[in-house]
């Protein structure tokens, strides 16, 4: 099954769960897991934060934008904002590193996106926005059960 879809909400906080909700609900055909749906929402409600959080400061006047596809039983997915950028991408990358330790972050956002993915990459230039891609194969919950 191939699908596509996009979405554009308002950089505020409360987004996040409508990005997380709206993005599980398009990977139903999938038949995914318990597990899958669980570690799919917790990458998107990373990505959608970082973008919110960091990108924009929660200005609530600019744009998140997600697109994201369906091939077989695979999803891409793309979050971007044009927001402040990432002046280390590396940097950012590496487990507890946070540029908002006031505000109890842990810095380990990308870490987890990136355990739970198949593959995330991240592009970003200051003063011009953060691309974040990421691909998660799922196995359908009846081929699962098949196997166990």
């Amino acid at each position: 099954m191939n699908n596509e879809m996009k979405l554009s909400f308002v950089a505020i906080e409360e987004n996040e769960a409508l990005a997380r909700m709206a993005l599980t609900c398009f990977i139903t055909p999938l038949d995914p897991t318990i597990e899958e749906i669980s570690e799919f929402k917790t990458i998107v409600s990373e990505a959608v934060t970082n973008a919110i959080i960091h990108g924009y400061e929660c200005d609530g006047t600019s744009f998140v934008e997600i697109h994201a596809q369906i091939e077989g039983d695979t999803v891409k997915m793309t979050v971007s904002d044009t927001g402040t950028g990432i002046f280390d991408v590396d940097q950012a990358m590496e487990p507890m590193f946070t540029t908002r330790p006031h505000m109890e972050r842990s810095g380990m956002g990308f870490t987890i996106m990136e355990s739970f993915s198949d593959s995330l990459s991240v592009e970003s230039e200051m003063g011009r926005g953060t691309v974040v891609r990421f691909e998660k194969t799922f196995s359908p919950v009846t081929e699962a059960s098949r196997t166990r």
